[in-house]
């Protein structure tokens, strides 16, 4: 199993498994987690998943498509070096990876 830590913008963290193939942001809707709004249900199209990856964590799940670079100038919150978005982050069978959810994402 791979194993998400999510933590929101006020600092609480919660820890949510996740199986292979899973993605960030599958992770958090399936769990009904707050922070993760993901309008177009992870088909790169509305920036309604925007993190802030671990910088330890970056090789552990896919490099950043151009497109997801495109999109994250979008995002509601500013843009830093280490945000992507969830239903870009794939996860392998032992992936372990620490997140923040941005403030708003709307």
């Amino acid at each position: 199993m791979a194993t998400v830590h999510f933590t929101d913008y006020e600092g609480s963290t919660i820890t949510l498994e996740a199986n292979e193939g899973d993605s960030v942001m599958e992770t958090a809707v399936r769990n009904g987690l707050e922070g993760i709004v993901a309008e177009c249900g992870g088909s790169l199209s509305c920036a309604t998943c925007h993190v802030f990856l671990d910088p330890a964590d970056a090789d552990k799940v896919p490099p950043m498509s151009e497109m997801e670079d495109e999109m994250l100038y979008g995002t509601t919150e500013d843009r830093e070096d280490n945000s992507r978005l969830s239903c870009q982050l794939k996860l392998g069978a032992d992936t372990e990876v620490h997140v923040t959810t941005p403030e708003t994402q709307v």
